[in-house]
């Protein structure tokens, strides 16, 4: 019977020890712009059915998950001490 499977760093893969205090836990929660949408007079005299079923063609062939994802995602990251130091002063800077 194998053990647990080793805790690796997200960016560098460097094994992780919990207990030792050598990296970081980041959790990451992403929306989809949860601004209320605005309509127009133009909108509001649409036909609201077939506006529906054009939406629900457009959103054929897609999962539950895909649709989802969409409009929320949730992601944990664990860094070690040192790729959290450069992570966390640019996080949208690729590794």
């Amino acid at each position: 019977m194998n053990g647990p499977s080793p805790l690796l760093c997200s960016r560098c893969l460097a094994t992780l020890t919990p207990g030792e205090g050598s990296f970081y836990v980041v959790r990451i929660e992403a929306v989809a712009d949860p601004t209320p949408p605005s309509f127009t007079e133009e909108d509001l005299k649409r036909d609201v059915r077939a506006e529906i079923e054009r939406l629900l063609r457009q959103m054929r062939g897609i999962t539950e998950q895909e649709a989802m994802d969409q409009v929320y995602r949730q992601l944990t990251l664990y860094l070690c001490n040192a790729c959290f130091r450069v992570w966390i002063e640019d996080p949208a800077r690729a590794p």
